[in-house]
């Protein structure tokens, strides 16, 4: 897990959704990072009694990583969007899609993406968003 105090630069006041999701972010790092180091752990042992703790532990990180999930998906409504598409693009990549079938999923006739709020022109106004 991160050493640094997330909030040390923070004014007093309280987070914005959008500020939120970006910590829940760094949090769910910090549980995917733990599931991977039990993981190692299990791999590096033969004793079934720290094996049974370490798999114990390790679900429970990967119960938390998912909760993270949703929670970002509630509080960041364009990582929602881009969960959704995603998730269409997985299911046509699985069943054999064409790359140009996956591709244009999400994509609107002018190359830009009106269901993830994607424009090919980045401005600073589209990147604070």
């Amino acid at each position: 897990m991160p050493q640094t105090n997330p909030f040390h630069s923070m004014v007093p006041r309280k987070l914005t959704d959008s500020e939120l999701a970006r910590a829940i972010r760094l949090d769910m790092e910090a549980e995917l990072d733990a599931i991977n180091l039990y993981a190692a752990h299990i791999d590096a042992t033969d004793n079934e009694e720290a094996k049974a703790i370490l798999r114990h532990v390790m679900d429970e990180e990967r119960e938390h990583a998912a909760l993270f999930w949703e929670l970002i998906a509630r509080l960041d409504p364009s990582q929602a969007e881009h969960i959704k598409v995603m998730s269409q693009k997985f299911q046509l990549i699985i069943s054999g899609a064409s790359h140009e079938a996956v591709e244009a999923v999400g994509e609107g006739e002018s190359g830009a993406s009106p269901e993830l709020g994607l424009d090919k022109r980045l401005t600073v106004g589209s990147l604070r968003r």
